[in-house]
């Protein structure tokens, strides 16, 4: 499975960092990808350079105060950058020279083993390059004279900066028999992500503690479970927006929506006590919208189930609010005392043989020619929609390509008609399901 590099972007306010990940990016703004729940601000992008792939993360400036708070805040904040990122910017102003917190976070940096490439920005021409050699002082091998503004040094830069990084791996290939089932359990802080791991896998495998945000990276931990394997990743707890409060820890909240990215099945964890908020609805949708497998869990349940009135309440509630991720199974349990835990792994393995399920491009067409028959496309503008063949172009999730007159004109109600079929057709409840519309072309016109 790819890892992706990560490549922090971090210094003093004012000296350019945002300017710098515009450039790499070739971006004009520095909100470029908007993650749900992370922050206020969009501060992540994909980059890809001479055949390397890495995501660059832009981070909000370090302000001093007080001696007692440069060694605490901007040190805990630096080590998290260290701990998170793959390799570091460091960026600093040639224009106001080497600044008392650009030696605090240049000692910082020394003490890593990860890449460190120091960028002294505002180089705008040969004449100032003068300016970035006061940054030697700093005691290190190179630095970078760049102006991010117009361009200048970046391409040495980024050549050096890929030339460290691993090679992108290609795509694994793996028959089902084999595969291994990816599970990311994630949500809000606190909500017993750990002890649910750690339930799960009947020993303590990542640390547990009543401090919201504890795990700051995602955990795997490859297990295997009546003949089946599993790879059951931790996360960090999803924030909601405005209260990221460390503006480093964003770098926690983007690895853990990258385990959403790179999972099968996503268990969204909720706390029965608290109900449905916000931020677990957005982490829903982020489920939803990379297209992956997900239960619902309801931890703390016993808590709350000697009273009936109320376990029905909040069951109504999480149908309702859920309600964009209707083939999502809901469990309740405790993942303290363990009761119901252990069907929780059934539950995310029949979501995953749905979720990897291909069916023949036969049975395919025999289902669309019952949709068809049992409720006729409508006329739209006068004109009847077509539909001629239907193939299952791909699984994870299964997705289906039919083949029309008129694509433009399926209207979303005919499509979920249409998909709900499929679903009750093929045994396809616990999955999400796509449906792609094409115009007959090539091949296909033939047929």
């Amino acid at each position: 499975m790819l890892t992706m590099t990560m490549v922090a972007v971090v210094g003093r306010p004012n000296v350019g960092k945002s300017t710098l990940f515009n450039r790499i990016c070739r971006r004009r703004h520095a909100l470029v990808d908007d993650l749900p729940g992370v922050t206020r601000d969009r501060i992540t992008a994909q980059v890809s350079y001479e055949g390397k792939t890495f995501t660059l993360v832009d981070t909000g400036g370090f302000v001093s105060g007080d001696p007692e708070r440069i060694a605490g805040e901007t040190r805990e904040q630096v080590l998290l950058a260290l701990e998170e990122a793959d390799a570091i910017l460091f960026v600093s102003d040639a224009k106001t020279g080497v600044h008392p917190e650009d030696v605090t976070m240049a000692d910082l940096l020394r003490r890593t083993e990860k890449p460190v490439f120091y960028v002294v920005n505002k180089v705008d021409g040969p004449e100032q390059e003068a300016l970035a050699a006061e940054f030697y002082a700093l005691g290190v091998d190179r630095v970078y004279a760049v102006s991010a503004a117009h361009g200048r040094g970046i391409h040495d830069l980024l050549e050096d900066l890929t030339a460290a990084m691993p090679e992108d791996e290609p795509p694994e290939e793996e028959t089902e028999a084999d595969a291994v089932i990816r599970v990311a359990v994630v949500g809000r802080p606190n909500v017993g992500k750990s002890t649910l791991v750690n339930q799960i896998l009947g020993e303590r495998r990542v640390i547990v503690s009543p401090t919201p945000g504890t795990t700051r990276d995602a955990v795997d931990t490859l297990f295997e479970k009546d003949g089946r394997r599993y790879l059951l990743i931790d996360t960090a707890g999803i924030r909601r927006k405005g209260r990221t409060y460390q503006k480093l820890e964003k770098l926690s909240i983007i690895k853990a929506l990258g385990s959403i990215d790179r999972c099968h099945v996503a268990v969204v964890l909720l706390d029965a006590l608290e109900g449905v908020t916000d931020q677990d609805l957005h982490i829903g949708g982020y489920v939803q919208e990379r297209n992956r497998g997900c239960v619902i869990g309801l931890n703390k349940w016993d808590t709350l189930e000697k009273d009936p009135k109320a376990v029905r309440r909040l069951l109504d509630e999480v149908k309702g609010r859920f309600r964009f991720l209707p083939h999502a199974p809901i469990l309740t349990f405790s993942a303290l005392s363990g009761k119901r835990v252990a069907k929780l792994l059934p539950a995310v393995r029949e979501v995953y043989e749905q979720y990897a399920l291909r069916v023949g491009t036969g049975v395919v067409n025999r289902v669309l020619a019952e949709a068809l028959e049992r409720h006729e496309p409508p006329l739209v503008s006068g004109r009847r929609l077509k539909f001629y063949y239907a193939t299952q172009a791909s699984t994870r999730p299964p997705t289906f390509v039919l083949f029309c007159n008129d694509p433009e004109r399926v209207h979303f109600s005919y499509a979920r008609f249409l998909t709900n079929h499929f679903r009750e057709s093929f045994g396809m409840d616990k999955t999400p399901v796509r449906l792609l519309f094409r115009p007959r072309t090539g091949r296909e016109a033939n047929r």
